[in-house]
């Protein structure tokens, strides 16, 4: 029974409940060449999302995380070419989301490619500023979390020994196109021969003539086979920069060239004409007017936008104000750009540092006070407004001067209005600017500086029609700053005398005159005629030299006129004067002619003879001699030295034992002066009585009406009996010591009969 009952409770089958197995996951190899089958077939046209592009799970998990779901039209058509590995031109506005562009397709590229660490580089993407490298860098980071390469942030500023030893372990490199060049030149560790996608961000500025030598540096070191991109707002088409990159059959996607406007339509731009010296005060107009938006400001210089940073938080507007530019320090100018991001509202002082690529969050105004160089930094200046199908409003600032720049503007589809200013809101500043700069020297320096940089970067511009130095109020200008005095610029001054250089006359032995030759000589005889010599002989101030031999002195005088023949020899010989050049050995030649002796000092007496000077002239005839004669033998005769030097050993010992009689003398006569006055032992005081003079102490208390007469007496007392013990303490001291002086000298024997002498006397 037992047994029976054993075997219906143990059963031979169990059965556990488990959960279905999953299918079997489709190897890598599988998903990716069903992925690269499918990029063949990519219709831009039907695709509304990014779920419908073939992308890989790590991609699509990327771009729902961070809320990627409707593509733009510029990464609409781009993705679906970088994935099929064309070589892309990609233009679109600003604010379009051209970083995904190219981003997606550098992921999904190394991801079929099944890329690792020990590959090396496989992308590059070069930016022209530190700012924008960074911005796609978080954008990579976003994008490719799910991914499982490494992605490397290389810009200067930065630890560049951190750099170099993490280098060889990027997949992915962001970097300026400076740092790079470093790293190929300098690190062994950087290799980009597996290279397959280069990209090249605002690719206009990348190639442009300030990064034109490094770029085709960098460009010489990458491999020939490679994918290219390139992505601007305005996008080059110049056969040259094309030409250097090296490009196969490219595709030029321009999603916006058909529009009716290059800038986005949700931008409300104006402009507005005013003087130089009105500058300031519309800018501090406008910010207090708008103190609840977030506003940049765009000025042409460094210089410029620190003193105008610096000046308007000492004037506190009541909104927080921030500078960018490229001097400051690196840690320093990612801070600027992360606070400005984070505030709803500010304004931010800057150059044309910040007018591209940058990804500011709701902008509400860009205020253009200087004038941009062309159109295209006018767009990306704009551009940082008005992004993502948002609105936003711009104003530009115009000289009178300046005007032509409208034309151009309008020659690239860019609808601007006219505005004017409402005199009543117009708020000054410059008292108080004048007050600051006059308690703080630095910030009158900043301002001088911002001046001559502003005059330099227009005197710099290329396109001479709308910028002109020559036009500019100086004077006033500086005044609107706060300065006094409008500061001095170099470089203007320099021009100046080159363009006076330039028109010099030239004579032929024909006596065949130019035309500026031939209007000379009738402005000297119609001079001549009124016989006013002045003018024409003092027109050039700067040549000092000349002015000595044909400036007329004596006005009083009537001189005759010379004739025509005279005037154009005076005339050659002034111009031919002003054409030979000194050179340093000819000038070393009239100063050799005119024996001169190097640090030679001459001093003279009140009667005007020369003092010899002991110390450095030789006094002896035989050492003068000597000296005389010494260039003309070679080497050294040693016997003659040593007489010559026993000679005037001679006369030094006489000078040394003439300085000790001068100052024992003197000290003679200051003992003599202490003798009379009775302080032979003391120094004689500034307040002596032989001087005849007594320092005034009335206006000292009377210590008895503050302490009282009864403490004064006391004092005095206490005073007596202390000076009576310490003569007492004294008196003992002495008595003792010449008994122990005693007690030394005299033996026991001595010691002992002097005591029973003593005894028997008492």
């Amino acid at each position: 029974m037992s047994k029976k009952l054993k075997e219906t409770a143990v059963p031979k089958k169990i059965k556990v409940f488990t959960k279905k197995k999953n299918r079997k996951a489709e190897p890598e190899e599988k998903q990716i060449e069903k992925l690269q089958e499918n990029y063949k077939n990519i219709d831009s046209s039907s695709i509304k999302q990014f779920s419908d592009f073939p992308f890989s799970t790590s991609t699509q998990k990327g771009l729902k995380d961070f809320g990627f779901v409707k593509p733009t039209e510029i990464q609409r058509e781009c993705i679906g070419l970088g994935l099929q590995g064309y070589d892309i031109l990609g233009a679109a506005h600003t604010g379009s989301g051209k970083t995904l562009a190219f981003i997606i397709p550098i992921l999904e590229k190394l991801y079929t490619l099944r890329w690792t660490r020990l590959d090396g580089l496989g992308a590059l993407v070069i930016t022209p500023t530190r700012e924008l490298a960074y911005q796609i860098f978080e954008a990579l980071r976003k994008v490719g979390i799910h991914h499982d390469f490494s992605a490397g942030l290389i810009i200067g500023g930065k630890d560049l020994k951190f750099e170099r030893n993490r280098m060889g372990q990027c997949n992915i490199v962001i970097c300026t196109p400076g740092r790079l060049l470093q790293h190929m030149d300098e690190n062994s560790l950087f290799d980009c021969v597996n290279l397959k996608i280069l990209v090249l961000d605002e690719a206009d500025r990348c190639l442009d003539m300030g990064f034109e030598k490094t770029m085709n540096a960098i460009i010489a070191n990458l491999p020939f086979e490679r994918q290219t991109l390139l992505f601007s707002a305005t996008q080059t088409k110049s056969v040259k920069d094309l030409a250097r990159l090296s490009l196969k059959d490219p595709k030029y996607v321009s999603v916006h060239e058909h529009a009716k406007y290059s800038t986005p339509l949700g931008l409300e731009q104006s402009y507005m004409i005013c003087d130089l010296d009105q500058k300031v005060s519309v800018l501090w107009s406008f910010i207090k007017n708008h103190l609840k938006k977030k506003t940049i400001v765009f000025l042409s210089t460094c210089k410029q936008v620190k003193f105008f940073n610096e000046m308007f938080c000492k004037l506190r507007p009541g909104v927080s104000l921030l500078a960018l530019y490229g001097t400051l320090h690196q840690l320093k100018r990612m801070e600027i750009y992360e606070t400005f991001c984070k505030k709803q509202a500010a304004v931010l002082f800057a150059t044309d540092l910040v007018s591209r690529g940058l990804d500011f969050p709701e902008v509400h105004w860009v205020v253009q006070v200087d004038c941009p160089e062309d159109s295209d930094t006018y767009i990306h200046r704009v551009g940082r407004t008005a992004r993502y199908h948002k609105d936003g409003e711009s104003l530009l600032l115009l000289l009178p001067s300046e005007i032509k720049m409208l034309e151009e503007l309008e020659s690239k589809k860019i609808p601007i209005k006219k505005i004017e200013v409402n005199p009543e809101k117009l708020k000054n500043p410059v008292r108080k600017m004048e007050a600051f700069l006059a308690s703080t020297p630095s910030l009158k320096d900043t301002s001088q500086r911002a001046f001559v940089s502003y005059v330099k970067s227009v005197f710099l511009m290329k396109n001479k029609n709308i910028f002109d130095v020559d036009k500019l109020d100086t004077v006033e200008y500086a005044k609107s700053l706060g300065l006094s005095i409008a500061p001095r610029v170099r470089f203007i001054d320099k021009m100046k005398k080159n363009e006076k250089s330039n028109k010099i006359i030239k004579f032929n032995d024909e006596n065949e005159s130019s035309d500026y030759e031939n209007e000379l000589e009738n402005e000297t005889k119609s001079e001549y005629d009124k016989k006013d010599f002045s003018n024409f002989y003092n027109n050039n101030d700067d040549d000092d030299d000349e002015l000595d031999l044909f400036n007329v002195t004596n006005r009083d005088k009537e001189i005759a006129p010379l004739k025509p023949e005279e005037l154009s020899q005076l005339e050659f010989l002034k111009n031919s004067k002003s054409k030979k050049i000194i050179t340093k050995i000819a000038a070393a030649k009239k100063v050799l002619k005119k024996n001169f002796v190097a640090n030679k000092k001459v001093v003279f007496d009140d009667e005007g003879e020369i003092v010899p000077q002991t110390t450095k002239e030789k006094q002896s005839e035989i050492a003068r001699n000597y000296e005389k004669t010494q260039p003309e033998v070679s080497g050294i005769d040693i016997e003659t030295a040593k007489i010559v030097l026993k000679e005037e050993d001679r006369f030094d010992k006489q000078l040394f034992k003439d300085k000790v009689k001068a100052k024992k003398k003197e000290q003679k006569k200051k003992l003599k002066l202490k003798r009379k006055r009775g302080d032979d032992d003391e120094e004689v005081d500034d307040f002596d009585e032989s001087d005849g003079y007594e320092p005034d102490l009335s206006w000292l208390p009377d210590p008895d009406k503050i302490y009282g007469k009864e403490n004064a007496e006391k004092d005095v007392e206490n005073d007596k009996d202390e000076e009576k013990q310490k003569i007492r303490k004294t008196k003992k001291e002495k008595v003792k010591k010449k008994k122990q002086k005693l007690s030394e000298d005299l033996t026991v024997n001595e010691a002992e009969e002097l005591a029973m002498l003593l005894l028997n006397k008492k």
